[in-house]
This record gives structure tokens, sequence and C-alpha cells, in this order.
């Protein structure tokens, strides 16, 4: 598939070039020799049409231990957009609000090729997230977006929680009228219950559902799925590769500081990354046949299941930038996406993939 790998292989031994793995040759042979440019996909029936593989750019300010050098995820960023992906997640939470100003930077220049998506109703109150989608607070968290993001409209923009003391009739009114202000394009919800996305949806359709999905977490698979299809709403998958366990990177020796938001998810301590390997092993398994990598085709899995279904892999660095965005070239046969299928079922994940406390604020 990658006929240039072999070739580069040699030249590197040849020439004294070291490489952390042979995956990097592919994913490098994958960027430069791609076979084709990146598809692109709509979300759902609605017209907002974006690259098949978006970016999450949370860690590049927020929830990691280190901060990442600023003007290294300006260059990242752009990059992504010469690679072909044009659609980017934030949030004004992340930071707070020092991700949408990278975002506004970054993208400058590109603004009218690409589609950025944002976030409302978190905030923090003496060091904890709380909730809020008053209407009045999301006139004031638009107009803050719109000037950290440096433009005069937002092409998604999602309740990024749901907020039980706010009835989603009223937050979908709110936003009905920011549309028709030309604020925003297009809305969506992020973790929401099925039932919520319908009433929502019933005051001012609903373009996107961002949420949770990889295959180490497949719940959406139960409702919310057979619901988006029902309604002709888009999936944006949020940590598609499992928090970068899907990779293939960790192991039950992998540390995480205090500052790193893996230290606090169960899924991440020792015994459970053990426990989890077989996935690894699964992964690793399909990888060498299709000549990828195991986040590939976790990638690859995703956007297999549904066309209007849109991953938005997160990542600080350009090695792991060009490794996902290869995956849109990965595809999956009918017998190999049922070989993993089947594989899967057999496999019980161990761990919550959050503490109690941020689960009880999802599926609302």
């Amino acid at each position: 598939m990658y006929p240039y790998s072999r070739l580069l292989y040699k030249l590197c031994q040849t020439y004294g070039l070291k490489f952390e793995s042979k995956d990097l040759i592919i994913i490098f042979c994958q960027s430069k020799y791609g076979e084709e440019k990146m598809k692109k996909r709509k979300l759902g029936n609605s017209s907002l049409e974006v690259s098949a593989i978006g970016l999450g750019c949370m860690g590049m300010s927020y929830a990691y231990e280190e901060t990442p050098d600023k003007k290294e995820m300006i260059f990242l960023i752009r990059k992504a957009v010469e690679q072909g992906v044009t659609f980017f997640d934030t949030a004004e939470m992340y930071g707070p609000f020092t991700n949408e100003e990278l975002l506004g930077e970054a993208l400058a220049p590109f603004r009218e090729q690409v589609v950025i998506a944002t976030k409302f109703g978190i905030k923090m109150k003496d060091g904890t997230q709380t909730q809020d989608s008053r209407p009045e607070q999301i006139r004031k968290s638009v107009d803050g977006s719109l000037k950290r993001l440096n433009t005069s409209v937002i092409d998604l923009y999602y309740q990024h929680r749901v907020d039980t003391n706010v009835p989603i009739e009223e937050v979908a009114g709110a936003i009905k009228d920011l549309i028709r202000e030309g604020k925003i394009k297009h809305w969506g919800l992020s973790e929401a219950g099925a039932k919520t996305i319908r009433r929502a949806h019933a005051v001012q359709p609903v373009t996107a559902v961002q949420s949770e999905y990889s295959l180490w977490w497949r719940r959406p698979e139960d409702e919310i799925i057979p619901t988006l299809e029902e309604l002709g709403i888009g999936l944006v998958p949020f940590s598609p590769l499992g928090k970068g366990f899907l990779t293939g990177t960790f192991n039950k020796e992998s540390k995480f500081g205090k500052s790193d938001f893996r230290s606090i998810v169960p899924r991440f301590n020792p015994d459970a990354l053990e426990a989890n390997q077989v996935l690894i092993d699964l992964l690793k398994n399909a990888a060498v046949k299709k000549n990828a990598t195991p986040g590939q085709i976790a990638i690859a899995w995703i956007l297999a299941q549904r066309p209007w279904i849109v991953p938005i892999p997160g990542t600080t660095k350009l090695h792991r930038l060009e490794e996902n965005i290869g995956a849109a070239n990965v595809t999956l046969s009918s017998d190999e996406l049922s070989n993993i299928n089947s594989a899967l079922e057999k496999i019980k994940v161990v761990g919550n993939r959050y503490p109690d406390e941020l689960e009880k604020r999802t599926g609302l």
C-alpha cells in the first residue's frame, strides 16, 4: 500500500538516521506519498462538510501534565490545515479561554477554509467545574468566544454538558436566536442523552453530537447512534484513541503526573492498563496486516461505522498528527471489521472511563 516504506527504511539504515520505530517510517510515507487527499464528510443531514478526521485541540492548552510551547502548537495546527484537516475543536473551558485564543491566532490565515467548533456551558467556580447554560450566560459565552477565536461567526457551537437547572428547550431557543443573528451557523450537544437530544432537536435542529466513542467505549451504540441516525445528526467522537491508550504506547509501568487528567481516570491505573493490553494485541495484529499502526486501525474502525461520523483525535506531536491523518487512507474490509468486532465481543474492558463525579454529568 505504501511502496516507499521499505526504500526509506533502507535509506535510513544506510545514512545512520534514527527513528523511534518502523511505525514512524510508515507514517512519513503516508504523509509524503499518500494516495489521495483528505476525504470529506457531512455531519448528518446538515450542509456542514468537514474533513473525515478533525483535530481536537484541548491538550494543547489543558488537561495534560505540561502545556506545550504556543509557537509549536500554532505550527502543528497550520500543518494540519496543510495536510487537509478542516475541522478544529476547542472550548471556552479549555485553559480556560487560552485554547480558543490559540486557535484564533493559528487559524486566522485560513479562516475561510476551516470549520471551528467550540463549546459553552462549563465554568470554573472555586476550583470546581459547574454547568451554566442560562440564556444570558450563553450570550456572554458566545461573544467571548467570537473575540478569542478572532472570527465573526462560530461554525459549530456545542453545549459542553447538559445543565439540569435549565430546560434544554430554553437552551435551544437561545441558540436559535444566535443563529438568526448570524453569530453561529450550527449547534450541537456534548455527552447528552437520547431524550435530551430529541427535545433539543425539536426546537432547533441539531447538527452534531459530540461523545466519547472508541474501541474501548462503545456505549453510544446502544441509544445515541440509533437516535442520531433517525434524526439525521452527525456524531463527533472525542478520545477516539482512548486518551492515547489505543496507540499502544502505555503499559502498567506508565506514570501520569498530578496535572495529567489520566491520573484520576480508573482505566489508567496500573491494573487496568495491564488487563486492557488485550485490546492493543488485537490492534497490533490488525495493523501488521494493513501496513498501518494500532492507532490508525482504531480510527479506521470508527470511520467504518457510519459515513456521518467524524472523529477528532487530539495530539501535540507532529508525527502523531501525521499518523492520525493517515488513518483516512486505511480501509477495513467487511471481513476485517467482522473479525475485529468478533474479537471485541470476547474482551471485557477493565476500569471506568471517568471518575464517578464526572460520569454523572454525562448521558443526561
